[in-house]
């Protein structure tokens, strides 16, 4: 058993390669030795978002606090509130993020495959998201 102490690792920012706006990383996780998951809470300022991305083995989002959009490619931009739990099936192309006036935290948890878990894309166009 390993208890990670809350507080012990330093947030950290969203790299403006894959992220638009303020995004801060706090709790990152990951398995050991053979296992493949990882991941971490995420907290998006009113206007951030992802970029576009897929994962290899899909990805869950349980979000617990504010307000935000998810959207999958092809489908509408839909809003995701504390409570939520959003299912992105491997390979799927999508994104989330916060609403343009309100923040919104998510964990985020993802499987490895070779060592990936996320692929990214083009960053999401504002004409895209404010639509």
């Amino acid at each position: 058993m390993e208890i990670r102490r809350s507080g012990s690792t330093p947030s950290t920012k969203g790299s403006p390669d894959y992220f638009t706006g303020t995004v801060r990383f706090d709790a990152p996780f990951k398995g050991t030795g053979d296992a493949r998951i990882s991941g971490a809470t995420v907290t998006f300022e009113p206007g951030a978002r992802t970029a576009w991305h897929t994962h290899p083995l899909g990805q869950t989002v349980m979000v617990t606090a504010g307000l935000g959009w998810a959207q999958r490619e092809g489908g509408p931009k839909e809003e995701i509130r504390p409570g939520d739990i959003v299912w992105f099936a491997p390979g799927e192309r999508h994104w989330h993020g916060a609403t343009e006036s309100t923040a919104m935290t998510h964990i985020a948890i993802a499987e490895t495959v070779d060592g990936v878990a996320v692929d990214w894309l083009e960053h999401v166009a504002d004409a895209d998201y404010t639509g």
